[in-house]
């Protein structure tokens, strides 16, 4: 995939990753700290198929497919599609689609466009996010992927995964509905919230701010430290019907409590099934750092005082192989 360098500079495109939720901040390099290889690639996980969508009104979307072996009458294979966080990209969260996948399920990650590691311009215009995220299940669902694949994919059991403002993507792809005018009072009053720091560096475009984008073939939903979790109305949640796992990190100082998890845990009114993560902080849902990423980003890499992320991790990807398990198999 050919260097793309940031529309940001690398300090502007360091704030912002430092800010909120970044899903995989990636090794330095001299002449561009963003430009190198993120951690999957070196640690074994990295996907079995790499594609780019090309089209839409964002632009091309970079992917990365996680196969599992075949099944062996040839039947197809459910879809969990993922989501990363703010300035991220599709190898962010490789640990959990590798568990998923040698669980029998296809997992594709896209790179959101405008907000990945290479291109921040648009990393406040959530909104955005979810129809990405539909575009991705549009291709994996397509004949065409079949060509590449030697899996094919039931488009009847489909999942999604979202961590942090991919959770907040993934609540608008099963029915969240998002108000603007709740994250300007939020934001009002909390002005050193990280997200709030963010939206005041980067203001929301109210033109483009499009709060509805439910995909209905998704079945079953896996959040993690989602983002704007108080922006999303009351009616919105109260109606998703769809199972949802949702997990809570207790130490989560870049979306705290009570204003992102909480709202969301307690409106859900379908079923779900909440995990609050002791001692944990928000960078604990991504996977444990290698060495040199540890060096080139330690604020999201640094060990969290009194918590295992490896052993964590382990928990955590069985926890959401079985809950996509019962609701997708």
């Amino acid at each position: 995939m050919p260097l793309v360098l940031p529309r940001f500079s690398p300090l502007h495109a360091a704030f912002l990753a430092a800010l909120i939720g970044m899903a995989v901040p990636v090794e330095t390099q001299a002449q561009n700290p963003l430009s190198a290889p993120p951690q999957s690639q070196a640690s074994g996980l990295a996907p079995d198929l790499t594609f780019t969508i090309e089209g839409g009104e964002d632009g091309p979307i970079d992917a990365g497919v996680w196969l599992p072996a075949p099944s062996p009458d040839g039947s197809p294979a459910p879809l969990v599609v993922f989501s990363h966080g703010n300035g991220g990209e599709y190898r962010g969260h490789a640990d959990t689609p590798r568990a998923l996948a040698e669980a029998g399920f296809v997992v594709a990650a896209l790179s959101h466009p405008g907000d990945n590691y290479r291109d921040m311009s648009r990393s406040t215009q959530l909104t955005g996010r979810a129809p990405q995220l539909s575009r991705l299940i549009d291709y994996m669902t397509l004949a065409r992927f079949r060509q590449v694949s030697p899996i094919a994919v039931d488009a009847s059991r489909i999942g999604a995964f979202g961590f942090s403002a991919g959770g907040f993507t993934v609540m608008t792809a099963i029915g969240g509905v998002s108000d603007l005018a709740a994250i300007r009072s939020h934001c009002a009053s909390h002005t050193g919230d990280f997200a709030c720091r963010l939206l005041a560096f980067q203001p929301i475009d109210p033109e483009i701010w499009r709060p509805s984008a439910s995909d209905p073939r998704i079945r079953a939903a896996v959040i993690a430290a989602p983002a704007l979790g108080y922006s999303f109305t009351d009616e919105s949640v109260a109606a998703i019907r769809i199972p949802v796992q949702l997990w809570q990190a207790q130490g989560d100082q870049i979306l705290p409590s009570p204003y992102n998890v909480e709202p969301l845990r307690d409106r859900l009114s379908g079923p779900f099934d909440y995990r609050l993560v002791e001692r944990a902080g928000h960078y604990d849902f991504l996977p444990p750092c290698s060495p040199s990423l540890a060096t080139a980003a330690p604020s999201i890499c640094a060990p969290t005082p009194g918590f295992d992320r490896g052993a964590f991790h382990e928990a955590f990807n069985h926890d959401v192989v079985r809950f996509l398990q019962a609701h997708l198999r």
